[in-house]
């Protein structure tokens, strides 16, 4: 039985009350408002939140994938530093702010309410520039960004599929498209360039052991 969840009246307020300030392990000089053993939404259970009419709190979580992909824009700053970057399905806005203080033109592409949220205070804590894109992005055209950054995105078939799609339409446009990904079931078979690895430590109420390899993909044209 999980420890009740207070019931959300603003989004910004629920992820103040229901997460702790900490860094990401790989990502240290980044802080996010996270889910934590000591906050309400790390022992709420999937039956209280869909009770609440809460999503799933994806965006209370480093996942491995956006960790990774966060450290390699942290330590090639040149990939994205003054560009025009898009990070979608950005949860947390963890890599959305790395590649802030790598020095690009950021906007977070984020469809729950409290993942913006957590986004816009979390830019706030870390001193990021990060503009907030609350409509479904997928299949823009033109696409106004020259890159575009994914993170633990391939976890869900239908909309790993659509997502593929058109990652590769636009990496077939000249958009350099960069995916952090641990190993999750419907990341791209084929058509990808692995540029790092990194090894990411997680827990066993996230993921089935204690660290999964965080791999830099680029997705080829």
């Amino acid at each position: 039985m999980g420890s009740p969840v207070p019931e959300p009246a603003d989004p910004a307020d629920f992820v103040r009350t229901n997460t702790a300030v900490a860094a990401p392990p790989l990502v240290p000089e980044i802080r996010l408002h996270l889910a934590s053993e000591i906050t309400p939404l790390w022992h709420a259970t999937e039956a209280s939140l869909a009770h609440d009419q809460l999503p799933p709190p994806y965006w209370a979580f480093a996942w491995a994938g956006g960790q990774a992909l966060a450290r390699h824009i942290l330590d090639h700053p040149q990939l994205v530093r003054g560009r025009a970057v898009l990070d979608f399905g950005s949860g947390s806005g963890l890599v959305a702010i790395a590649a802030a203080k790598a020095g690009a033109r950021v906007t977070a592409a984020e469809i729950d309410s409290f993942a913006a949220a957590a986004i816009g205070l979390n830019a706030a804590l870390n001193q990021a520039d990060v503009a907030i894109e609350r409509a479904d992005v997928v299949g823009r055209e033109p696409a106004p960004w020259e890159i575009v950054l994914a993170g633990d995105m391939c976890y869900e078939r239908p909309l790993a599929e659509r997502l593929t799609q058109w990652l590769r339409s636009l990496a077939a446009r000249g958009t350099l498209v960069l995916l952090g990904d641990p190993g999750r079931a419907y990341l791209p078979a084929a058509g990808l360039e692995a540029l790092a690895r990194y090894d990411v430590p997680t827990s066993l109420e996230l993921e089935d052991r204690l660290s999964r390899e965080g791999v830099v993909w680029r997705m080829l044209p």
